[in-house]
């Protein structure tokens, strides 16, 4: 994985092979940022980045001067990953180990972006389960986004909060907004 741009642009990173993560491509990444960077000047946001992996996501944000980054994985060895690289590059992010439905019941925090990759298996319910706990509990700020990343083969498009959906492969991104 790398890097696409901000202060660590083109930078590679190597994540362990034995972490259970299917990071978002290159391209699909590139096209996401081309979105955001239409909507937020990153220096301005703060980001919840769930089921992070490797810290794919939040690396690139932080790279591009976001100081307020949380992510969340229930792995030990992703958030362990995270950490070390965060601490190698001095990017401000923080890490939770935890189940992030759990996590959602239970956190106050609000976010401007919260990207949730999930493993593309789930249920179609678990991933609009997602959508619903962020709403519910008034997860985003003002103007806020989720996007949830998810295969083509699962349909969101039931969910009330849809905005719309980008596809990019066998990958799509969709932006659920008030």
């Amino acid at each position: 994985m790398r890097i696409i741009s901000g202060k660590y642009k083109g930078k590679r990173i190597s994540a362990p092979k034995k972490l259970p993560v299917r990071p978002t491509t290159d391209m699909a990444k590139e096209s996401l940022f081309n979105i955001l960077n239409n909507l937020y000047y990153f220096d301005a946001i703060s980001v919840l980045d769930l089921f992070a992996g490797t810290g794919n996501i939040s690396y690139e944000f932080a790279s591009r001067g976001t100081e307020n980054i949380y992510a969340v994985d229930a792995h030990f060895a992703c958030v362990k990953f995270i950490n070390q690289t965060a601490n190698e590059l001095d990017f401000p992010i923080n890490s939770f180990k935890s189940d992030v439905f759990k996590f959602l019941e239970k956190t106050t925090l609000k976010t401007d972006v919260i990207f949730a990759d999930p493993p593309y298996d789930f249920e179609v319910n678990q991933f609009l389960k997602i959508a619903d706990l962020v709403f519910e509990r008034e997860l985003l700020n003002e103007e806020g986004v989720l996007i949830i990343e998810h295969s083509k083969h699962t349909d969101l498009s039931q969910h009330p909060k849809l905005s719309y959906e980008k596809r990019y492969g066998g990958s799509v991104f969709s932006f659920f907004d008030f």
